[in-house]
């Protein structure tokens, strides 16, 4: 059962979560996956309720996000689980079925075609709106510096020498999964 909510009542609890790294990035292409966030803004633009989101040039998340179009965000209740953080945080849905390594309960969607969490039972389905590469030249060189050091091996899951993709969801649905 899915028991919709106004956004704006979760707000403070989602940001919470955001703040501590405890978010779930979903995305359905060829297979689901998901990613933790620690980035993010929930909003209002172009008159719509949004949610933001900024992805790794190099994430497997990338692509799946620009093939479908749409992403879900789950968020827990309470607090993260620590072996769902760990696992979908550090390993690449590359190389590993998140779905079986993390026994994540998948839902499925009402308004979208990717699934939500059942252990993160709020649940934001978003179609991306707009999507805005970053440009390093822009960014002052201490954020530069301590977030894109361009001296470390760029294959590595938790590089961080990629430049992010910010998309920016509309949210078209938002429930808590009961």
């Amino acid at each position: 059962m899915k028991e919709t909510i106004k956004v704006t009542e979760y707000a403070g609890r989602i940001n919470e979560a955001l703040g501590k790294g405890g978010i779930l990035l979903n995305t359905s292409g060829e297979k689901f996956n998901t990613m933790v966030i620690g980035w993010g803004h929930l909003g209002i633009l172009w008159n719509k309720p949004t949610f933001h989101v900024y992805v790794r040039q190099g994430r497997y998340t990338k692509p799946q996000l620009d093939k479908t179009g749409e992403f879900t965000i789950s968020v827990p209740l309470d607090n993260a689980d620590p072996l769902i953080t760990k696992l979908c945080g550090w390993k690449s849905g590359r190389e590993i079925d998140k779905v079986k390594e993390a026994g994540l309960e998948l839902e499925e969607a009402r308004t979208i075609h990717t699934p939500g969490i059942k252990q993160y039972p709020i649940t934001l389905e978003c179609r991306i709106l707009y999507a805005q590469d970053q440009d390093l030249s822009r960014i002052p060189e201490d954020i530069r510096a301590a977030t894109y050091p361009q001296d470390v091996d760029g294959t590595w899951p938790m590089a961080n020498r990629d430049f992010h993709t910010m998309y920016i969801g509309e949210i078209v649905d938002a429930y808590i999964i009961r």
